[in-house]
């Protein structure tokens, strides 16, 4: 993840469902809750949110059924027009694209996976990965090239002539991913991609979503309801209930310091050393760094369970990738978050 402009830049943004959702928000009381939106006879699928997304990043969001992130993810892309506030994609205010401008941003800037695969039954592996650059306009042979290049990329080599009905569920999951990678997109979203899955096949392909974020490092939005998935996955993790954004933070500091009793909720039963980093309980350094072992950044406390245990230091040096001694982490700290007083 960078420092740059953010890709997505969503600013007070409201979707009303309703008959009349521009003119009713203009008059709706600023202190209005969900239940008084409904009361109206609206319904308040996105709630005044704010939120960035920096290129490069993975923000997963999550929340229970109904809670409003599918609609928010359909708004960054317009499927959804807004009712209120401003969204950007790399600077430009999508709401005031025209429909020819937008349909070009969406084919050529942004990639969609659903948890329905949506493959067309009477189209091999091959013909449905090059489908979307059919669409495009791109000649046989072109499209033909680039469709075997991210077959093989997500480790469909030798199934291109094969059939959905011919394929596993985690392999018809990878047929829907090679097809949105197919056109190159900066921006992927990612609508509950692996729910339909059987946990282990579930398993293997966040293991290989992962690899291929590596690979790619492209700017991901990836809805879940799963915790455990958003913690494994994300850069950031933005909870929501009722249209609103609960809270938007990285999984360490979610899990340390959940914003709301809803937030809480999620992370009860969280084994909190598992996701945890050195990193998030180190401080600056404050003169010369303690002698001895040095501890990772990027090091779960789980991974460092034994090290605590035994090494008696008060304070353990802590080292960014390159292996700089960046500051220091409390011992006590961390067994507090190892033993569960966290």
């Amino acid at each position: 993840m960078t420092k740059d402009a953010p890709v997505i830049s969503c600013k007070n943004v409201w979707k009303l469902f309703g008959p009349s959702p521009e003119k009713y928000l203009k008059q709706m009381p600023k202190d209005h809750s969900f239940d008084d939106i409904r009361a109206d006879g609206y319904i308040a699928g996105v709630k005044d949110v704010t939120i960035d997304v920096a290129r490069g990043e993975m923000l997963v969001i999550m929340g229970l059924s109904g809670s409003g992130k599918s609609t928010l993810v359909r708004c960054f892309s317009r499927l959804h027009d807004i009712s209120g506030g401003t969204i950007e994609v790399e600077g430009q205010d999508i709401m005031s694209l025209s429909e020819k401008d937008l349909i070009e941003l969406r084919r050529n800037k942004m990639g969609m996976v659903f948890q329905s695969f949506g493959l067309l039954p009477h189209r091999t592996v091959l013909e449905n990965v090059a489908f979307p650059l059919e669409m495009r306009g791109q000649d046989k042979h072109t499209r033909r090239e680039r469709a075997l290049e991210v077959v093989k990329l997500v480790g469909l080599e030798g199934r291109e002539d094969y059939f959905p009905r011919e394929l596993s569920g985690g392999q018809q999951q990878r047929v829907g991913i090679a097809r949105s990678l197919a056109i190159e997109p900066d921006i992927w979203f990612l609508d509950e991609p692996f729910s339909a899955l059987d946990p282990l096949i579930r398993r293997e392909m966040q293991d290989e979503f992962l690899r291929l974020q590596d690979m790619l490092g492209k700017t991901i939005v990836f809805i879940t309801h799963d915790f455990d998935e958003a913690l494994r996955l994300a850069d950031r993790i933005a909870i929501m209930k009722d249209g609103a954004v609960e809270q938007c933070d990285t999984p360490d500091k979610i899990v340390l310091n959940p914003a709301t009793e809803y937030v809480a909720k999620f992370t009860e039963e969280i084994d909190k050393a598992r996701v945890v980093r050195a990193g998030s309980l180190t401080s600056k350094l404050n003169g010369k760094a303690p002698t001895g072992e040095v501890v990772s950044e990027s090091a779960t406390i789980h991974d460092l369970a034994r090290l605590l245990i035994s090494d008696k230091r008060k304070v353990l040096p802590v080292a960014n990738a390159k292996g700089k001694v960046i500051g220091t982490m409390e011992r006590q700290a961390a067994l507090d978050v190892l033993l569960g007083d966290q």
